[in-house]
Formats: structure tokens, C-alpha cells, sequence
């Protein structure tokens, strides 16, 4: 029997993360057989080579070069540009039967735009969700009309997918694949955790993460200056910093935060990069959440700890009650950490529910790409809602 060639694409550290369980599942099941291409931040020692860490765990079929040095709004197009050419060249040589992708990332946006010219049915992971503040949103909402099978991490996100005139049987939603981490993984415990990363914790811990609202012109600067001003005055806190993505100014809040560590280095230390099971572990120990990510929306609220979401980049998206949103100015981060504090919202922690489910999205995932008939599927019909 010939094995169905499943190609999945990764081009950063946290979406690896999300695709782990689902490669982990493709590749046990004989049927099938699991083609990576790895791009993007993966490939640049400036976010720490992190394919480094995938070849330890997968075969990697493809490396794609596409980062220039630069991180302007003109380097990042010329790197799209770049990955599409590179990505036609791989499909042409391992020539997949189905392409899976997650997100929305402009890397992404690549890869599945010459999966498209290419004829290779493409499948859709965390689509319509939508993120205000960045264009992503654009992007997301792009690769979903590109894409034939799509898996959505809530029912909201479901109806969003179908909305935009998708078939409705092509379309389950799954929950997010965040939970699988969490339920798979062997966590660390806090002194094995304190080890790994060289660095004790405090009474309080925070964990912060903070990427360029990318709809924005030159915000994150002045934004994130911010966020370090007001976390300048808590007491009794440490600091853990994981940084920026390669997208627009990125590299400006990852000088602010070695700036930051090397005055402040009895309370604060940076990471290029965790990796799943140190971030995932430090969640267990932390009081909060800190910054931009969707992972204070996904994954946090699982550990029932709290969720200072900050400014726009996130706007749109499902939020849980653990989760505070604030504006990108000091006075307002400020107010949050006193309401993240309050005993009013620590009564809310312990009833905290994830909206995005209790696992076992992977497996849902590889059932269905699986089985799915390949026959048409690469001809959609616009799928019209009823008045």
C-alpha cells in the first residue's frame, strides 16, 4: 500500500510546539508518512537555530534559508518572495499529497501560496480567529480562502471559517492543539525547572512575552518601555523574558530586553528561546502571563494562573475569565498587576475553563487527513449562508 505523504510546515518556535503531538501521530501511523520542511526563525542564529532542537525529535526533509538581516517592512517582503521560490522547488521534489500548515505567519503565507500554484490540497490549522492589532489577521483569514481542509481550535472560530465561504464538511472544529502539550508533556519540577534555566525564582514570578503590534507604525519601542517601567516597580518579583518574533521592530524589544537583564540581573534573565517543555514548566510556577502572546490566551488558562494582555495584538480573540487586558501605557499595566493581585480575582482563578478545550486535537487531525477522499478535493465551491 502506498503511504499518504503528509508535509508539514514550521518556521517558528511556538508553532512547532503546537504541531509536535500531530507529527508525533503521523509518523507512528503506517499509512502515512511525514515529510517536515523547516524555515524561517528555525534557520537564524539571531532566534537561537531552533531546528537544532527539532532534528532531535523528527527527520527534517527540507531547510528552507529565507530571513534577510533586516526586519523592515522591505526585508520581510523580499524574504516572502525568497521562501515562495524555495517552497515551489521542495513540493516539486517530495511532492506531498496533502500540505499542513498552522497559523499565520507571513512564512507560512509562503508556503501555502505555491502549494496553491502547485495543485497540493492544503489543510488549515487555527484558522478563523481574528488578531486586530496585527497582520496576521490578514494573513490568517488569506491562507483559510487558499486552503481545503481546515481545523479550528473553537466553535466560534468554526462558524468564522464557514462565514468566509468554506464548505461546512470541511470545516471540524478540533480545540486548540496548545492542550496536548500540556496533557502529553513531562513537565519539569520547579527545582529541576530552576536548574535548566540557571536561575532562581522569587516569591513572585512572572513570565513575559511582548511582540510588535504589527498594524502599528514604530510602537513598540515606546510600548514595551512601557511594560518595563511598570514592571520596575513590583516587589518581591523575578522576571523571565522569551523574545520577539523576526517580524517588524522585533529586534528592538530583544535589545530592550538584554538591556533590561544586564542591569537587572539578580531579578531577571532573557531566552531566545525556552522550548516547549521549559516554557510549559514555568507556567506551573509563575503568578502570570505578561505581554502579547497568544499563549496567555491558549495555554495559561489551563494552569489556572492569570493573563496580563496588553495592547491590540491580540484584540478579537476567544479570552478567558483568568485574562486582563490592558492598554500599552504604564499606568494601565500598572493597574492591571494590582487587579491580577486582588484577592477578587484570585476567587476567579480555581473556576477558570479553558475555550479552547480539553485536548486530543492531533489525533482528531491525523484521523481525518488520513481518511479524507483526495478526489475534487482541490475544487471548492463558495459556500453562501443563508439569509
Amino acid at each position: 500500500m502506498t503511504k499518504r505523504k503528509i508535509c508539514v510546515v514550521t518556521g517558528t518556535r511556538a508553532e512547532y510546539g503546537l504541531l509536535y503531538w500531530l507529527m508525533k501521530e503521523i509518523e507512528s501511523d503506517d499509512a502515512l508518512e511525514l515529510q517536515l520542511i523547516v524555515t524561517g526563525m528555525h534557520l537564524s542564529p539571531e532566534f537561537g537555530l531552533t531546528y537544532k532542537t527539532i532534528e532531535k525529535d523528527f527527520k527534517i526533509d527540507k531547510k528552507i534559508e529565507m530571513l534577510l538581516s533586516s526586519d523592515t517592512s522591505v526585508g520581510i517582503s523580499k524574504s516572502m518572495g525568497l521562501a515562495q521560490i524555495s517552497f515551489a522547488e521542495a513540493y516539486e521534489e517530495l511532492n506531498p499529497d496533502i500540505l499542513v500548515v498552522l497559523g499565520d505567519r507571513y512564512e507560512i503565507f509562503s508556503a501555502v501560496s505555491a502549494a496553491m500554484i502547485a495543485r497540493i490540497p492544503i489543510t488549515h490549522l487555527h484558522g478563523g480567529e481574528t488578531t486586530e492589532g496585527a497582520f496576521d489577521e490578514s494573513i490568517r483569514h488569506s491562507i483559510t480562502k487558499m486552503s481545503h481542509l481546515h481545523f479550528t481550535a473553537t466553535q466560534e472560530y468554526k462558524d468564522r471559517v464557514i462565514q468566509m465561504g468554506e464548505d461546512p464538511s470541511r470545516v471540524f472544529n478540533v480545540g486548540g492543539l496548545g492542550i496536548d502539550n500540556i496533557k502529553k508533556l513531562q513537565l519539569l519540577t520547579k527545582e529541576e525547572f530552576e536548574k535548566s534555566i540557571d536561575f532562581k525564582l522569587n516569591k513572585k514570578n512572572i513570565i513575559v512575552t511582548f511582540h510588535p503590534v504589527t498594524l502599528e507604525n514604530s510602537t513598540a519601542k515606546e510600548q514595551f518601555q512601557n511594560l518595563l517601567d511598570a514592571i520596575d516597580e513590583l516587589e518581591d518579583t523575578n522576571i523571565i523574558f522569551t523574545k520577539a518574533n523576526s517580524d517588524t521592530d522585533g529586534r528592538i524589544i530583544n535589545q530592550m530586553i538584554d538591556a533590561y537583564v544586564a542591569k537587572n540581573s539578580y531579578k531577571s534573565i532573557g531566552f531566545t528561546s525556552l522550548g516547549q517543555i521549559r516554557y510549559l514548566s514555568a507556567l506551573q510556577y509563575v503568578n502570570a502571563v505578561v505581554g502579547n502572546s497568544s499563549s496567555g490566551l491558549a495555554e495559561a488558562p489551563t494552569f489556572k494562573i492569570r493573563t496580563i494582555n496588553i495592547g491590540d495584538r491580540q484584540k478579537g480573540r476567544i479570552m478567558a475569565d483568568s485574562v486582563i487586558c490592558c492598554a500599552p501605557v504604564k499606568e494601565s499595566i500598572r493597574d492591571a498587576f494590582i487587579k491580577l493581585y486582588s484577592s477578587e480575582f484570585q476567587k476567579v482563578l480555581p473556576e477558570t475553563k479553558n475555550p479552547y478545550g480539553d485536548g486530543g486535537a492531533s489525533k482528531k487531525i491525523k484521523d481525518t487527513i488520513k481518511k479524507v477522499s483526495l478526489d475534487n478535493l482541490l475544487k471548492k465551491s463558495f459556500y453562501d449562508i443563508e439569509a
